[in-house]
């Protein structure tokens, strides 16, 4: 494998731990969309999520779609908003979401970059919300680009947002690694000639994940360990 010289993170399921972070968000959307408890199962079940159980489907759209996709998803299923209508609604409340990092975030960005990699997000979430997510945590000042699905580049699995880190930062596609924890974000590395690198903070599985990965982690807390034995 070439020498790493840059990475770049999907944020969530990757920088912040899935379940914990967007499970209270969902919860507190479709509440935002109804106060009927029944039909915020049901709302719940179109977007793959049980409010009960606070835990989302395998194949739940919130997991790697964007949240454009995810609003013409909702759309036809709550005909009181458009699904331009959703998405501004989904994007300002996830913009307030609480984010649970996946581990102390700030040291190991700081040691990566003490490393002289250069750090990138590349994100299905919108670019606001993201910005937003990483100023709390306190470490948006560590990354060099900050991409979302809206930033002008498409989403994942598309390459267009990974494509755009590279040119930023001024490395060849082989030479940056693409941590994500979702099949889109390893098929994005892919397409963009990326080292693939899969964790497993969202809710794909490892044998869900490894046939598209050059290495499987636990979370990004092993990228250290992972770029020394590289």
């Amino acid at each position: 494998m070439p020498v790493i010289k840059a990475i770049v993170f999907d944020k969530d399921g990757t920088l912040f731990d899935f379940r914990q972070s967007w499970g209270k968000w969902a919860a507190d959307f479709l509440a935002h969309l109804t106060t009927d408890t029944t039909e915020q199962h049901r709302l719940g079940a179109v977007i793959g999520y049980d409010p009960v159980l606070n835990r989302f489907a395998p194949d739940s759209p919130v997991i790697a779609a964007t949240p454009s996709e995810i609003a013409a998803f909702l759309a036809p299923h709550y005909p009181q908003n458009t699904a331009d209508q959703l998405e501004v609604r989904m994007n300002l409340l996830a913009a307030e979401a609480a984010m649970a990092p996946a581990v102390p975030l700030r040291p190991l960005l700081s040691a990566l970059r003490a490393r002289g990699l250069q750090l990138g997000v590349a994100t299905n979430d919108g670019a606001a919300p993201a910005v937003a997510h990483l100023e709390r945590a306190g470490v948006a000042d560590l990354f060099d680009l900050i991409l979302g699905s809206d930033s002008g580049y498409g989403g994942k699995p598309c390459a267009g947002m990974l494509t755009a880190f590279a040119t930023h930062v001024g490395h060849a596609p082989g030479v940056i690694a693409m941590v994500g924890d979702s099949r889109h974000d390893l098929q994005a590395a892919r397409a963009a000639g990326m080292v693939a690198v899969a964790v497993l903070t969202g809710v794909a599985t490892a044998d869900d994940l490894a046939p598209l990965a050059d290495a499987v982690l636990p979370d990004i807390g092993a990228l250290p360990d992972w770029l020394d034995r590289a």
